[in-house]
C-alpha cells in the first residue's frame, strides 16, 4: 500500500500518474497528471461545440455584419465617406433606424430605377427589428432573436428570386429557348475580365447555365418552406449562385446584396463554423437553460418586444399582397415599390437581353471647324465602361460606377432620350473638374480645352482568346455605327442649357458655378 507522498503506476500506456493525499483526506494532481485532465477538457470541449439547431442568436449576428457592409459600399458609393459604418457588426435599433433613414433620403429621389436601392431599404427595415433598443451587446439575454424577423427575411429573398425568374420567363423569348447567355457575358452593363472568357465556353455550357438559372430563380426558393434542412440547402444555393454571378459582372452590390436574405435560412448550429469558442460557448449556455427551463422571466420589455414582433409579421404579410398579386400577373413589372416606405417591394432583373453590344464614345478636338478632314479627334475614358479596345475590363464590384452605368443604357437609347449626355459633353466644353473626375483619363489634361466635342456610336464584341487580335493586347473589337449625336461646341449649347434650367455654361477661364453643379450631378447619378 502506497503511504502519503508515494507514487503509483496507472495507466495502459505505461504513463504515470502521482496523487498527493492532504492530510485532510483529500486528493490532488500533480503535474504527472497533465495529459489526463487535458483529454478531459479536450471532450469537454467537442460537447460545448455541438450547437443544438433552432435558434439564431449567431444567425443574427452574421445577419448585422452582413448588412452593414451592405450599408457601408451603399454609403460610399453616395458619399465616398462614412466608413466607419462596418464596425465589429454590433448595432441596436436607432442604429439600424438612423441608417435606414438616412439612406432613404439619398434614394428618395424621382425617377429611381435601381432596384438594389429599394432592396437595400427593404433588408435595412427588416435589420431594425432584429436588434435590442439600446445594447450593442452581440448576445442581449433579454432580446432573443425572433422567428418572425428570420422568417421576413426568408421571405424576401423567396420574393427577390420569383421576381426575378418570373419576369425572365414572361419576358424575352431567350431566357424560354435557352440561348440568354450566348449573350449575356458580352452585353451586361459593365463586364469583368471573367466575362470575357464565359462568353466563349461551350453553347451547350450556356444552355445548362440558363436552366440552372430557372431552376435557382423559380423551383429552389420553394425549399425554404420544406424545413431545415432543405431551407438550408436554399440558402447555400442562392449564396453560391450569386457568387457566380460576383465572379462573372460588375452588377454593384445587387448580389452581395441578396446574399444578406439567404444567411436567414441558416441557425446557430450551421454557422457556428463562423465564430470562436466564447460566443459558441454563449449560445450553448442559453440553449441549455432553455432545454431546462432556467429562461429569463419575460419582462414587460420582452413582452412589448413580441407584441412588435407579431406587427412586424401582420404588417409584412399585409403589405406583400399587391407583391404576390403582381407576381402572378401575366403583366408583371419589376423592380417597384407599391407603398412609399419601400418596406416590401416586387423584384427583378434582366427581363431582355441586349443581343449587341453598342457604346457611346465621347470624343473631343481642338480644331475649329469640327467638318474639317483633318481634324483629330481624340477619346475620353470612363473608369470601367469599354472604350479603349486595349484595356482590360475592370473588376469594381461591389462598388459602383454610376456614370459608367448611365452610359450603358444612354448606349441602346437615343440622346434625345438622355439630355444629360449633352449636359456631360457641355461641362467637358467647360473643362469642368466635377465632370473630369468621374473619368479615367482626359487627353487634353495640361492642354488647352477642346473647342468641339461629340458622340459616336459603336458596336464592341470581345476578342476571340487565341485569335490574332488578342494576341495584339485587343479585348474588344468595335465598328463604328455612325454618330451619337453631333459635334457641340460652347457657344451652340448655351441656349439649350438655359431652355432647360440647367446651369449656364462658361467658358474654363472664367470659371463655373460649381456649387449648382455638383447639386445637379449628385442629384443625376443618385437617380442611378
Amino acid at each position: 500500500m502506497a503511504s502519503t507522498g508515494d507514487s503509483a503506476a496507472d495507466g495502459a500506456g505505461g504513463g504515470v500518474r502521482r496523487r498527493r493525499v492532504e492530510p485532510s483526506g483529500t486528493e490532488t494532481t500533480s503535474a504527472g497528471d497533465k495529459d489526463g485532465v487535458d483529454r478531459a477538457e479536450d471532450t469537454e470541449g467537442k460537447k460545448l461545440r455541438a450547437l443544438q439547431p433552432g435558434t439564431y442568436w449567431l444567425t443574427r449576428v452574421v445577419l448585422l455584419r452582413a448588412v452593414a457592409f451592405i450599408y457601408f459600399v451603399a454609403f460610399a458609393i453616395a458619399y465616398n465617406q462614412n466608413k466607419q459604418l462596418i464596425g465589429i457588426g454590433m448595432a441596436n435599433m436607432v442604429i439600424m433606424a438612423t441608417l435606414w433613414v438616412l439612406y432613404h433620403s439619398l434614394v428618395n429621389l424621382p425617377d429611381l430605377s435601381a432596384g438594389w436601392e429599394s432592396q437595400l431599404l427593404e433588408t435595412g427595415f427588416l435589420a431594425i427589428f432584429l436588434c435590442p433598443v439600446l445594447s450593442l451587446s452581440q448576445m442581449p439575454r433579454r432580446c432573443p432573436p425572433s422567428l418572425i424577423c428570420m422568417w421576413t427575411f426568408r421571405w424576401l429573398i423567396v420574393r427577390i428570386m420569383l421576381g426575378a425568374g418570373l419576369i425572365k420567363i414572361r419576358g424575352d423569348k431567350c431566357w424560354r429557348d435557352l440561348t440568354c447567355m450566348d449573350f449575356h457575358y458580352e452585353t451586361q452593363p459593365v463586364p469583368n475580365p471573367m466575362s470575357y472568357y464565359l462568353h466563349r465556353t461551350p453553347w451547350w455550357f450556356h444552355r445548362f447555365e440558363t436552366l440552372a438559372n430557372h431552376c435557382i430563380e423559380l423551383i429552389v426558393p420553394f425549399f425554404t418552406f420544406m424545413g431545415r434542412r432543405m431551407c438550408m440547402v436554399n440558402g447555400v444555393l442562392q449564396i453560391l449562385f450569386q457568387v457566380v454571378l460576383i465572379i462573372s459582372g460588375n452588377l454593384s452590390f445587387l448580389n452581395w446584396l441578396t446574399i444578406v436574405p439567404s444567411l436567414a435560412c441558416f441557425d446557430d448550429a450551421s454557422l457556428a463554423f463562423l465564430f470562436g469558442s466564447r460566443a459558441k460557448k454563449t449560445v450553448l449556455e442559453i440553449q441549455e437553460e432553455a432545454a431546462t427551463g432556467r429562461t429569463l422571466q419575460p419582462s414587460k420589455g420582452m413582452l412589448i418586444r413580441r407584441v412588435v414582433n407579431v406587427s412586424l409579421g401582420i404588417l409584412i404579410g399585409f403589405l406583400s399582397v399587391p407583391v404576390v398579386t403582381n407576381l402572378l400577373s401575366s403583366r408583371q413589372v419589376m423592380n417597384t415599390s407599391f407603398d412609399p416606405l419601400r418596406i416590401v417591394n416586387t423584384y427583378g432583373a434582366f427581363g431582355s437581353i441586349t443581343k449587341e453590344r453598342t457604346e457611346v464614345i465621347i470624343q473631343g478636338t481642338l480644331a475649329s471647324d469640327p467638318k474639317d478632314p483633318g481634324a483629330v479627334w481624340e477619346e475620353y475614358q470612363f473608369l470601367c465602361k469599354p472604350g479603349d479596345i486595349y484595356r482590360r475590363p475592370c473588376v469594381i464590384s461591389p462598388y459602383h460606377y454610376r456614370l459608367d452605368w448611365l452610359m450603358w443604357f444612354a448606349a441602346f437609347q437615343t440622346y434625345e432620350q438622355n439630355e444629360w449626355v449633352i449636359h456631360i459633353a457641355g461641362r467637358l466644353l467647360s473643362n469642368d473638374s466635377t465632370v473630369l473626375s468621374l473619368m479615367d483619363h482626359n487627353p487634353f489634361q495640361g492642354r488647352a480645352t477642346p473647342r468641339w466635342v461629340r458622340g459616336e456610336h459603336y458596336i464592341y464584341r470581345f476578342s476571340r482568346p487565341g485569335s490574332s487580335s488578342a494576341a495584339q493586347g485587343k479585348w474588344w473589337l468595335r465598328k463604328r455605327i455612325g454618330p451619337y449625336f453631333p459635334p457641340v461646341d460652347l457657344e451652340g449649347l448655351r441656349g439649350y442649357f438655359q431652355s432647360r434650367d440647367w446651369p449656364i455654361l462658361t467658358s474654363p477661364s472664367t470659371g463655373a458655378n460649381y456649387t449648382k453643379i455638383k447639386e445637379y450631378f449628385l442629384k443625376l447619378f443618385l437617380l442611378y
